[in-house]
């Protein structure tokens, strides 16, 4: 079979956000909202420790794209800005479960979202890209 004959494989990106816009008008990836829970004091000594820990561990194993590029997250220059894991990334999507777990012990609703379109790519690295999503 010729390369015309191939079908392309489609990649779809992975996202765990809130249902709910935040303050901004922006949905608050599973990150974001368990930080807001540990900020106002609200996870248990366990959670504190498995939040600490792993996001120690995530800072450790990939780039913050901030760091990268100061405005990526910048909310005038790129409104919306949002991380999406790549399917390939499955060392860090493995330990997102027990960060779910702690959501749920708390009534933090959220959503796993799955796109192989999730908007216009500002950053990429071999295991994310952040993306301004499509309006």
């Amino acid at each position: 079979m010729g390369l015309a004959g191939r079908r392309r494989e489609v990649v779809h990106y992975v996202r765990f956000q809130s249902p709910y816009r935040n303050g901004r008008g922006y949905l608050t990836g599973v990150f974001g909202l368990i930080n807001t829970l540990a900020r106002e004091g609200k996870l248990t000594a366990k959670q504190e420790a498995f939040r600490r820990g792993n996001n120690s561990w995530y800072n450790a194993a990939y780039t913050d794209p901030s760091t990268v590029d100061p405005t990526v997250y910048d909310h005038e220059i790129n409104p919306g800005a949002a991380a999406w894991f790549k399917p390939t990334a499955t060392h860090l999507l493995e330990r997102v479960p027990g960060y779910l777990q702690a959501l749920t012990a708390h009534g933090v609703e959220r959503r796993l979202l799955r796109s192989a379109d999730p908007g216009r790519v500002i950053y990429e690295d071999d295991v994310q890209v952040v993306v301004v999503p499509h309006r």
